[in-house]
């Protein structure tokens, strides 16, 4: 971290907390077995419905995103069960390496990492694989690249098979609506644009994957989400919930659902917007094709002969702003910028004016100083949100 006390993260999580939330944090704790705890539980159920945009129960973890993968894996599968994996990038990888390690029967389609995945490919996929399921990532971070869910779901549906999606990094910021797609299992994370720390995920089951929990035998205990939809049902959990952490949702929840769910994806669209006119301004490419670029994260590609990580660490260092690095084979090649959970616009306007100072102090001189945060001003200008 950098001198300030209050750098700025535009990293695809953890993201930016609201003095709110913060004030929420840092209540005293309370146990788990209260009324209190139950209150803030039902209260944030009640809203994350609207948020994966079903009637079904939601059930929370104390667990990291990742956590809410394996959960969705080991509860519907049985040990050589079929499973399509989908893969645009390093999180849909993160799919394949759970269902292989619970013994699943995995075919990986993967795609060139910067595109989408296509839902053609994806049907020819399912028709000759005879899959049960189908494991993709909504939004893949790593890439900055948004799937076309919806369009994958329809296929999914007509083959029959269990949709199983990572939208950790898309609820709240992209159209999911999961009983209106027909999605099955659906899992999120709090780091993101929910804008409270790590340590929650969140799943979305339809009536269809309860029922393959009844059949399914590969082994869970502290994943077991039949029994924490038991416990659900009395507005208390399984084990030790995370009291603060709910607790923080309850009132991140209040934030950014003010104005409704459209407002808070349309929020995310019109700030991604922004830092991709921005982008492009500066004589910099965006690392996927715009047309499914992501509303969460921007990827972007640096200028030639400049090394992005080392720029990033004295945006860092220099201004206490915050970008990511690329993952994986993307390591090294490109930089992320993201703009997710609660972010206003003059924080995005002033973290563009620090990367154009440090892209110029590192030698990319083809662009006018400025010329970045007037294309995004020029967007905000127009946009009255």
């Amino acid at each position: 971290m950098s001198r300030y006390e209050n750098d700025l993260l535009l990293i695809p999580g953890p993201t930016p907390m609201p003095p709110a939330v913060l004030r929420a944090l840092s209540e005293p704790a309370y146990g788990h077995r209260t009324p209190q705890f139950s209150k803030n539980l039902e209260s944030v159920t009640v809203r994350l419905r609207e948020v994966f945009g079903t009637d079904g129960d939601v059930i929370t973890l104390t667990a990291s995103g990742t956590g809410g993968m394996e959960a969705a894996i080991a509860n519907v599968h049985s040990p050589g069960d079929k499973i399509l994996v989908v893969e645009i990038g390093a999180f849909g990888q993160r799919w394949a390496e759970i269902s292989e390690r619970y013994g699943l029967d995995v075919t990986t389609l993967g795609f060139e990492w910067g595109t989408a995945a296509d839902p053609v490919a994806v049907d020819e996929a399912l028709a000759s694989s005879g899959a049960k399921s189908i494991a993709f990532t909504h939004n893949e971070t790593s890439t900055g690249v948004t799937n076309p869910t919806k369009a994958i779901l329809e296929v999914a549906n007509k083959h029959g098979a269990l949709s199983i999606i990572d939208a950790i990094s898309g609820l709240m910021a992209s159209e999911l609506p999961m009983d209106a797609w027909g999605a099955d299992i659906v899992v999120g994370g709090s780091q993101k644009a929910f804008a409270i720390p790590p340590g929650l995920a969140f799943v979305g089951m339809s009536e269809r994957a309860w029922k393959a929990t009844e059949t399914a035998t590969c082994p869970t205990f502290y994943f077991d989400l039949p029994a924490m939809r038991k416990s659900l049902g009395k507005w208390t959990t399984a084990y030790t919930g995370a009291t603060t952490l709910v607790r923080a949702l309850d009132v991140a929840l209040d934030l950014l659902l003010t104005d409704g769910l459209e407002a808070c994806i349309a929020a995310h669209h019109n700030r991604a917007s922004a830092v991709r006119a921005a982008v492009k301004a500066m004589n910099l490419r965006l690392f996927p094709d715009e047309r499914v670029a992501s509303d969460s994260v921007t990827a972007v590609l640096p200028p030639e002969g400049i090394e992005p990580d080392a720029m990033r660490k004295d945006l860092g260092k220099r201004f206490g702003i915050h970008l990511a690095g690329g993952q994986k084979s993307l390591q090294g090649r490109i930089f992320r910028i993201a703009h997710l959970g609660v972010i206003e616009p003059y924080q995005i306007l002033g973290a563009l004016a620090c990367l154009e100072i440090t892209l110029r102090a590192h030698g990319h001189g083809g662009f006018e100083l400025g010329a970045g945060v007037a294309a995004a001003q020029a967007y905000f200008e127009g946009y009255q949100g």
